[in-house]
């Protein structure tokens, strides 16, 4: 289904109706207990849940899934997720605070519920004719010269020509086998070119993949179909999106911005990404705010 806000607000504006199509996408071959399996099933209407005639399991559409444990109207969820899903430079948590009418916790809540399911799932090796290129963000540059703002994070990136994208922050400067890792977990062994620039941690990327770069240092950008144009043009766009709607990213989020950037990028002409968006959030595990607010930093590497 394509949507749009006016269908979204026709077809999603009662409950009712977001509960069938959330339990459409579901069970689309019928309501099984998510606890034995079992295909006989009673419904408890006045409750909205359901109850295994085989274990005496009860549950509802949205019990162990990202939707759980939520007091917010599902019709609020699915307008949340259709905001996220159609903002090419990212939605902040105080603007779904006005536009949902909640508090900036619940709006807070929810977005990272969203970037949860957008970064659980799994993806196929890039091919063709990769890029790859590092950026950075954070705060000032404090006695870096003119190498590595040492206070800030890295962020790797791989783009398949006309393909997919692929994001991953690393805790400082980039090393030849951080980077390594992340070109063998992501591109494929037999992909046409990988195309970086002329960083020497890529001198020996040659020895396992199709390798050429181009020099920036001497002001050489394109060389023939030789270039990182493309996947420079996501850091322009994360860039914008941080500047202009996230504002300030902490080191322990980050990974779950990269997540939504990505799968957006990766939907862009996909008619049923909202759809889309509601099965990974379906099929997705329940996240505490406990877990998500937990003082806990990211691995390096």
């Amino acid at each position: 289904m394509d949507v749009n806000l006016v269908n979204l607000i026709e077809d999603f504006g009662s409950e009712d109706r977001c509960r069938e199509y959330l339990e459409e996408l579901r069970w689309p071959d019928g309501i099984d207990c998510p606890r034995c399996g079992g295909r006989v099933i009673s419904r408890i209407k006045h409750r909205n849940q359901f109850d295994c005639d085989g274990c005496r399991y009860q549950f509802s559409v949205t019990a162990g899934t990202l939707f759980h444990d939520s007091h917010l109207p599902l019709w609020k969820w699915f307008l949340g997720v259709y905001l996220m899903c159609e903002s090419k430079k990212g939605i902040s948590s105080k603007q779904l605070e006005r536009s949902l009418g909640v508090s900036y916790k619940t709006a807070w809540y929810l977005t990272h519920r969203i970037r949860e399911a957008m970064g659980d799932r799994d993806e196929p090796l890039l091919s063709g004719t990769v890029e790859v290129d590092e950026t950075w963000i954070g705060g000032e540059a404090r006695g870096a010269g003119q190498g590595y703002p040492g206070n800030k994070v890295s962020i790797v990136g791989a783009i398949q020509r006309d393909g997919e994208l692929r994001l991953k922050a690393l805790r400082g400067k980039p090393t030849k086998d951080q980077l390594f890792k992340f070109i063998r977990e992501n591109v494929a062994p037999d992909a046409d070119a990988v195309f970086t620039d002329s960083s020497a941690a890529y001198l020996t990327l040659g020895r396992e993949y199709h390798h050429e770069s181009v020099n920036h240092g001497i002001r050489e950008y394109v060389r023939g179909n030789v270039h990182t144009n493309t996947v420079e043009s996501v850091w322009s766009l994360f860039k914008r999106a941080v500047a202009g709607s996230w504002h300030q990213i902490s080191v322990k989020h980050l990974p779950a911005y990269l997540d939504e950037m990505e799968f957006r990028f990766n939907g862009r002409e996909n008619p049923y990404l909202f759809r889309d968006t509601l099965l990974v959030l379906l099929h997705g595990e329940y996240l505490p705010y406990k877990k998500l607010t937990a003082k806990v930093e990211p691995a390096k590497g």
